[in-house]
């Protein structure tokens, strides 16, 4: 079952809270700003955000659960061919609050509502996260370096090793055989 919100409902009961909110996204996806006030503006937030994540996938079943919340289909039709297309690099953060001051009979506070349909920009790589980046790697890099020239070396070593061993037979009969030759030169 789910757990109603705390405090007092906009505008009295939960049904009338519904349709109010219903008709503030409707406006809204017609309008793609409107003024309102603040608290309205807070209650209507999660619901479009929702509404419009629904719209981003675009199947059959989205748009009957849209439906079930905005009666009116041109607004979802404009929500879901207008709206979802260009938000859909965008992964979060479809609206933007705006206070503007208070309004003139009652005094309340007041807020623009609007939809956020500017393309998303990169951030750019901060200095400090290329540079946390490249030190944490370069640790692995150079272990991976250290191992590799210690494999060439024990490479190197078992070569020289089989190479020294090869002339150290050959370098002593070499040696005898230059050994008996002046003895030779000199029996003559």
């Amino acid at each position: 079952m789910p757990q109603p919100t705390k405090g007092p409902r906009l505008g009295g009961g939960p049904a009338h809270e519904r349709l109010l909110l219903a008709n503030l996204a409707t406006a809204l996806f017609t309008h793609k700003r409107i003024t309102t006030t603040e608290t309205k503006a807070k209650r209507l937030r999660p619901l479009a955000e929702r509404l419009i994540t629904f719209a981003k996938r675009g199947d059959l079943h989205a748009r009957r659960r849209v439906m079930t919340v905005i009666r009116d289909k041109s607004a979802v039709h404009e929500l879901f061919t207008e709206i979802a297309p260009l938000v859909a690099e965008r992964e979060g953060g479809y609206t933007r609050i705006t206070k503007v001051g208070y309004r003139k009979g009652d005094n309340a506070p007041m807020a623009v509502i609007e939809l956020v349909l500017e393309p998303v920009n990169p951030k750019p790589k901060s200095a400090k996260k290329t540079a946390a980046a490249a030190p944490a790697a370069a640790p692995v890099e150079e272990a991976a370096a250290e191992e590799a020239v210690v494999e060439e070396v024990v490479a190197d070593d078992t070569v020289e090793e089989s190479s020294t061993d090869e002339s150290s037979t050959e370098a002593p009969a070499e040696d005898a055989a230059a050994d008996e030759a002046p003895a030779e030169d000199e029996a003559k």
